[in-house]
């Protein structure tokens, strides 16, 4: 019997490799079909241009752009930044600190 053990776990790995290089040319095969795609964004491109602009109007703040959304506020900052660039965002939160 202890003989069987070396041989099991072997065969155990050869399995366990088989099913990580499948799983290799699975994702693969999607991404070349565009089909793996992650984690969907809370707020799609029309509506992250219009927070950009009511932001920009300076009439709203953060935590009311983060309600009219129905996100968080760190949603939020990420959305400017990312619209407006990282410099930008980063002394937008200096400039709202009280």
């Amino acid at each position: 019997p202890a003989g069987t053990d070396p041989i099991l776990a072997t065969f155990a790995e050869f399995e366990a490799d088989l099913i990580r290089l499948r799983t290799r040319e699975g994702m693969a095969v999607a991404r070349a079909k565009g089909k793996l795609r992650g984690k969907q964004p809370k707020l799609s491109i029309k509506q992250q241009k219009e927070l950009c602009r009511m932001h920009s109007c300076g009439t709203y703040s953060i935590s009311d752009l983060a309600e009219l959304f129905s996100v968080s506020r760190p949603t939020v900052y990420r959305t400017l930044a990312r619209q407006l660039g990282a410099k930008s965002a980063h002394r937008l939160r200096r400039a709202e600190a009280p």
